[in-house]
């Protein structure tokens, strides 16, 4: 891996190269305060209803305890949002808060797969640290100190903030008649015999990201291969070695049967 002018290039260990725009102070700022701007509006509604179903009730905001009522309230629900927002949504959505997908943001691991579940609570309980002494001061600096701008939850978690690829949806795509896509994925198969029902979440979202993102990669066939090679050694099958001309194709057919899966 190498940091060269904000670009963060992951080398795999099948020589596959593949670049990320690391996300700068200033767009994480901007992430940051449209987040905490939508903290602060759930906090008002979801404390403006318990004030509302407290005054229904009648006796529960006596003179004496009214004060003491709202403040408990008002602790308990910040602490909730604070702890809990930003680990739902980027659990959620794949390393994105309503903040990031708005700017245009996604929090990746540094050998560029997507997120999971522990990484996400990692750098977020040490958000904590990187508040200090108040409005990010340390993680601001240890942002500046760092030439991937990563903060110290990144650190702590090994991942990295970048900047989401300018492509079109998936779905648009796909509703496109003259999509590469489209065609791939209609006149694809799945390999005889490839256990999909053991490919896992990130797993599906790996070949997703690389179906958005093909159309911008230079090596193309190289990082399809390396993805088809790597599917099959997750699930212990053998690979045809003349399947890794056709990886683009075969991992276009796979994304087709794992959202048909997918779909309720």
């Amino acid at each position: 891996m190498t940091n060269t002018n904000d670009v963060l290039r992951i080398d795999t260990p099948e020589n596959v190269t593949f670049d990320y725009d690391v996300a700068g102070i200033g767009s994480r700022f901007l992430a940051a305060l449209a987040d905490t701007a939508l903290i602060l509006l759930l906090q008002v509604i979801v404390l403006g209803t318990l004030i509302f179903i407290g005054l229904r009730m009648g006796d529960i905001f006596s003179p004496d305890g009214a004060a003491t009522w709202i403040l408990a309230v008002l602790s308990l629900i910040a602490f909730i949002f604070f702890w809990g927002y930003y680990i739902f949504f980027e659990i959620l959505w794949n390393g994105q808060t309503p903040g990031k997908r708005l700017v245009g943001l996604r929090v990746i691991r540094l050998d560029g797969t997507p997120v999971t579940t522990p990484e996400v609570v990692i750098r977020n309980l040490v958000r904590t640290i990187d508040l200090l002494p108040m409005a990010y001061g340390v993680g601001v600096i240890t942002m500046f100190v760092n030439e991937n701008s990563r903060r110290l939850g990144d650190l702590a978690a090994g991942t990295v903030v970048v900047h989401e690829g300018k492509t079109a949806a998936l779905s648009e795509l796909g509703s496109n008649s003259q999509s590469p896509l489209r065609t791939l994925i209609t006149d694809s198969v799945v390999p005889a015999g490839f256990p999909l029902d053991r490919l896992t979440q990130r797993d599906y979202l790996m070949i997703e990201n690389f179906l958005l993102r093909r159309v911008e990669l230079t090596n193309r066939r190289q990082l399809a291969a390396h993805i088809l090679k790597s599917l099959h050694e997750r699930v212990g099958l053998p690979m045809e070695p003349s399947a890794l001309q056709d990886a683009d194709n075969v991992l276009a057919a796979m994304y087709k049967d794992l959202k048909k899966r997918n779909e309720p």
